[in-house]
């Protein structure tokens, strides 16, 4: 990668000021403060600043304007990335498309308060929209993504020649959105229907007449599970199908990933998801996205003469690295 110019760090600069916001609005949910401004919006109770609020205001009304910066940077990042990138430049396709779902972002955010599907809501609809929402975000954070790596000198992603590859990795990553899916309702549930020790609470998530959100805290580690697993094994392939270093060690560092927040989930689970914990189980779901985006751009962006040379330079490193010194004897 070249060296970050002003740009590049700009647009990572944007993706890590909107992962906060995101845990904001996340914390906004958990606390149950999604009604702090009323069934108003823009306004807040009617009001440019409310005056006199509560704490559940206060905790809204700093999530949407922190939403509101987040929209702000996105223009910014729109307007230069057309006036530093020429046509044809992948940093123009992907400062559109983030426009695009921050504005789609903060639509579905303003149904969710417009139609009232927040505070003590427990409707299908609620779920509904809750899930959009995360899948939206995610794509919201990819293209970021893309944007802040090809100004930091990624190339433009290629499908041709590359057939077996994409489907491996577009199969992934429909896997990490229906998991993040579920796992949005899951919180939500977690929200409104605290967790009951023993087997009160377990049978009381099996039972027929359970809602949603209850009966996901049963299926959502399975789908956490049998995801992760696919993940991890893609990335296996796909080390060997494109053994190129940079490819290999995202993938890896994937795996590892993975690794950890299966064991942060299971964490969650015998804690009774507290509010922190939820906060740091969405955090760890952000970054593991963020990670297969790069790494999908990586792969897809490389030609076949790169990643021969690229392979044997790693392998020629990874033998030297495993061949003991020789020590020459005097005589």
């Amino acid at each position: 990668m070249k060296k970050l110019d002003l740009f590049s760090k700009y647009a990572w600069g944007v993706l890590v000021y909107t992962i906060g916001v995101i845990l904001w609005g996340a914390f906004v949910r958990a606390t149950g403060s999604g009604a702090g401004c009323g069934n108003h919006w823009p306004l807040c109770d009617g009001e440019v600043l409310p005056r006199s609020p509560g704490l559940e205001t206060i905790i809204e009304f700093t999530h949407r304007a922190t939403s509101g910066i987040a929209i702000l940077l996105v223009v910014g990042l729109l307007i230069w990335g057309f006036r530093a990138y020429g046509k044809g430049h992948p940093v123009r396709i992907g400062v559109v498309l983030a426009m695009a779902f921050m504005i789609t972002e903060s639509l579905v955010g303003a149904a969710l308060v417009l139609l009232g599907l927040v505070g003590d809501n427990v409707s299908i609809e609620r779920a509904a929209v809750m899930a959009i929402h995360l899948v939206n975000t995610f794509f919201l954070l990819g293209f970021l993504t893309l944007t802040a790596w090809w100004s930091s000198g990624g190339r433009a992603m290629q499908f041709k020649g590359n057939g077996l590859a994409v489907w491996i990795l577009v199969l992934g990553m429909v896997g990490m959105l229906v998991l993040g899916a579920s796992g949005a309702v899951t919180a939500l549930g977690d929200t409104l229907f605290l967790a009951t020790p023993g087997i009160e609470g377990s049978s009381q998530d099996l039972s027929p007449t359970a809602l949603l959100f209850l009966r996901l805290r049963i299926f959502h580690p399975t789908i956490a599970v049998v995801i992760s697993i696919y993940v991890i094994l893609a990335g296996w392939f796909i080390r060997r199908l494109k053994p190129q270093p940079e490819g290999v060690y995202l993938s890896h560092g994937l795996t590892w990933l993975l690794l950890l927040q299966l064991g942060l989930g299971y964490l969650n689970v015998l804690l009774y998801a507290p509010i922190w914990m939820q906060l740091v189980h969405l955090l760890m779901a952000d970054v593991i996205w963020i990670v297969m985006v790069i790494l999908a751009a990586n792969v897809l962006a490389l030609r076949k003469a790169e990643i021969e040379e690229g392979s044997r330079a790693f392998l020629t490193q990874s033998l030297l690295e495993e061949t003991p010194p020789v020590s020459v004897k005097s005589t």
